[in-house]
């Protein structure tokens, strides 16, 4: 006799009570982009519903984010002045560091401030650290001791997380060493353990005024073909000491989500990215899809992949549309 599987689907209350994956507002980190200023919000064009902000426009955001269950934002910074080494990062007084204080003085520990760690944001050249102009791309050790730097700009300024994305070896041992030495042995490192060279982070750059002004980023970021580095990628990390880990994209890489999840019992992360987002955003404009249905159809499938965290720009929106559904 064959199996009857739709014993189970006939009515609305037992599908639900055997449905096996689920989301929640917990899940979603929601990024923010500071820049210098005061009553600046200016959408970017290729991303609509994601600004730019000044940091009197980010505490209004948090307090709205609070109103829809979301406590944990990703912080980027976008300085007024860039330089070759990205000495804003490195600053105390600059501008990720401030937006941080201006977020804890407001909200104390109500809202947990994870902090994007990286250059590209930071330098007039784009990439990711201290350039090797021999060969035209991030000379990896140097940056790593400016990495070092910026982590602790990070934690004296209050940072909850420390996410590095710039896909140095290393990384993640000399941030832990460094954090362990000046008594932050307790702040947690999320590592962007696993971030491939997509074309899907186009439109990021515009938001994030990251673009590289020569190249690519293919000597540090992975190849999107591979699939046994990109376990290995994670895996190093969290060796090195990583308390989360993470994909990067997400939505082409769910089967590189699963390789992860089944290789490791550390939480997993991934990044719902800017090219995912203007995807969606693009075909609801267009009507052809159930824009609703589709997008907590893609969250749920992150999940069922093995993903237990959700970085996504549709946070907010997920988050009203989780409320609607549960009333």
């Amino acid at each position: 006799m064959f199996k009857r599987f739709r014993r189970v689907r006939l009515n609305k209350i037992v599908r639900d009570m055997v449905e096996e994956t689920h989301l929640g507002a917990g899940d979603f980190i929601y990024p923010l982009f500071v820049r210098e200023g005061q009553g600046i919000k200016k959408e970017i064009s290729s991303m609509p519903g994601v600004f730019q902000m000044s940091s009197d426009e980010v505490l209004k955001e948090c307090d709205e984010l609070l109103s829809l269950g979301l406590n944990k934002i990703l912080l980027f910074g976008i300085p007024d002045v860039k330089d070759s080494i990205g000495s804003d990062a490195l600053s105390d007084e600059g501008i990720i560091a401030r937006t941080i204080r201006e977020i804890k003085k407001s909200f104390g520990s109500r809202v947990l401030i994870v902090t994007d760690l990286c250059f590209c944001e930071y330098t007039d050249h784009g990439h990711c650290g201290i350039l090797d102009i021999e060969h035209e791309s991030v000379d990896n050790d140097a940056t790593l001791l400016i990495t070092q730097k910026q982590a602790l700009v990070h934690a004296n300024a209050g940072a909850d997380m420390i996410a590095p994305s710039g896909m140095m070896d290393g990384t993640i041992e000399a941030i832990r060493e460094v954090l362990d030495k000046n008594g932050y042995e307790n702040l947690p490192i999320m590592s962007y353990s696993t971030k491939f060279s997509s074309a899907y982070y186009g439109p990021f750059r515009d938001v994030a005024e990251s673009a590289p002004s020569f190249g690519d980023r293919k000597t540090y970021q992975m190849s999107y073909s591979n699939r046994r580095e990109a376990v290995a990628e994670s895996l190093e990390d969290e060796k090195q000491g990583a308390d989360i880990l993470m994909v990067k994209p997400a939505l082409a890489y769910l089967d590189i989500v699963r390789e992860i999840r089944n290789a490791s019992s550390l939480p997993l992360c991934v990044y719902n990215v800017s090219g995912e987002y203007a995807m969606l955003k693009a075909a609801a404009a267009a009507g052809v899809i159930d824009y609703e249905r589709v997008l907590l159809e893609t969250m749920t499938g992150f999940k069922r992949a093995g993903a237990d965290i959700i970085i996504s720009y549709h946070a907010k929106e997920v988050a009203v549309l989780l409320r609607k559904k549960g009333e």
